[in-house]
């Protein structure tokens, strides 16, 4: 396995990095809430990108993977400044971000701050907002209160240890929040979610397509689809998507 590069952020942050050079648009692959670069998702797309010589990034936000930082001090502000400074230092022209779950919603702050930088969008599960609205609205008023006097609470993870949550990872979401404002998307946009997703309900795709504005705006379910999104069906599904929102923009 190759090793990873290196960039540093502003703050300090040394982000992981593979980058593979081609044609463009780039695409551009923003994992999960504690994912990291190395999952199905990302290798395959990689490896899809290599086959037809186009350009490809993937990286681990700080926190995550083999970059710096622990997990516990991070937030969404941070990982989608992360995002930002790997796209505008180790890309050129025009990107295709593809945001899995977290990564979605990473893809959508990097749309609103960048947008003459993207000719368009792949979204897997999108989690746009989910510190508060799955989150904190989920919270019990104990675990509220746990949250408040100690800056953290441990949340049961389907993906092995639990989840730790901190304080200021819910309170700098709200900072960040992008179903309550204006939301326009002026490129092709793909949305794909599985109906058996248990981690990001459906509802949340359905909210997303009607607040986001966009010429060009498709949502597409996959039945019987989870999470992951990493079956041969859903990659197909995934690269379906893609190579419609390259003929739509060649």
């Amino acid at each position: 396995m190759a090793e990873p590069k290196y960039i540093e952020t502003p703050s300090g942050r040394r982000i992981a990095y593979h980058l593979t050079s081609g044609t463009g648009p780039t695409l551009v692959f923003l994992g999960g809430f504690k994912s990291d670069m190395e999952g199905t998702k990302a290798i395959h797309l990689e490896s899809w990108c290599k086959s037809q010589g186009r350009g490809f990034l993937r990286f681990d936000y700080s926190g995550h993977g083999q970059s710096s930082g622990e997990f516990t001090d991070g937030s969404i502000g941070d990982w989608a400044e992360d995002a930002m400074h790997a796209l505008a230092n180790l890309t050129d022209g025009k990107l295709l971000l593809v945001g899995s779950s977290m990564g979605g919603w990473i893809s959508l702050l990097c749309a609103k701050a960048m947008p003459e930088r993207l000719a368009g969008l792949v979204t897997i599960a999108a989690a746009p907002d989910f510190t508060e609205d799955s989150m904190w609205a989920g919270f019990t008023d104990a675990q509220k209160d746990e949250l408040s006097q100690n800056g953290q609470v441990a949340l049961p993870s389907d993906y092995g240890e639990p989840y730790i949550i901190t304080k200021r990872l819910i309170e700098d979401g709200r900072s960040h929040l992008v179903l309550r404002a204006p939301l326009e998307l002026p490129f092709p946009t793909r949305f794909l979610q599985g109906t058996n997703d248990t981690d990001v309900d459906m509802s949340v795709a359905l909210r997303l397509l009607d607040h986001a504005t966009g010429p060009d705006m498709r949502l597409v379910l996959l039945k019987g689809g989870d999470h992951r999104f990493s079956d041969p069906d859903a990659l197909q599904l995934l690269e379906d998507a893609i190579n419609n929102v390259l003929q739509v923009i060649s």
